[in-house]
């Protein structure tokens, strides 16, 4: 991702996201979960280019949290602009989505692990779950036993 200010993407993905740093070569910094971070002048003279568009709507970062009540209340702490507070989609998967300092969009939702334990906690059955979130029995089982494992 290209960034205008490095360290301030660097804290802001410590600090908001908890990613530690892998690699820092000081215009490029590898983060943990396979994210790169680019400076804004190294960028243009990769690609040739002499503008690079913030703030756009065609990509967005996507991450898991169970305690999304929590996360949130930790994001209200931070710079982050919200998009949206936090929505449930119709599979009822509970997600928020705010932007970075250079206007990426990030989306943090509950793992699907955390909603199917939801749901139960509701009392809901598994065949309840499966139609609501509209996933087979197979897959609701192959979550669930996925999760035991751990």
């Amino acid at each position: 991702m290209v960034v205008e200010d490095i360290e301030r993407s660097k804290s802001f993905y410590a600090d908001v996201l908890g990613l530690g740093i892998i690699s820092d070569f000081g215009s490029n910094v590898v983060l943990e979960g396979g994210i790169s971070l680019q400076t804004l002048d190294t960028w243009k003279s990769f690609i040739d280019i002499d503008e690079i568009v913030f703030f756009n709507n065609a990509v967005e970062l996507y991450f898991e949290e169970d305690d999304l009540d929590s996360f949130v209340e930790h994001l209200r702490l931070s710079e982050a602009e919200f998009i949206h507070d936090v929505l449930e989609h119709r599979w009822g998967q509970r997600v928020v989505r705010f932007r970075d300092p250079d206007g990426h969009i990030i989306e943090v939702g509950e793992g699907l692990d955390a909603v199917i334990e939801r749901f139960s906690r509701q009392g809901m059955s598994h065949e309840e779950i499966s139609l609501r979130m509209d996933i087979t029995m197979d897959t609701l089982k192959n979550i669930i036993d996925d999760v035991s494992k751990e």
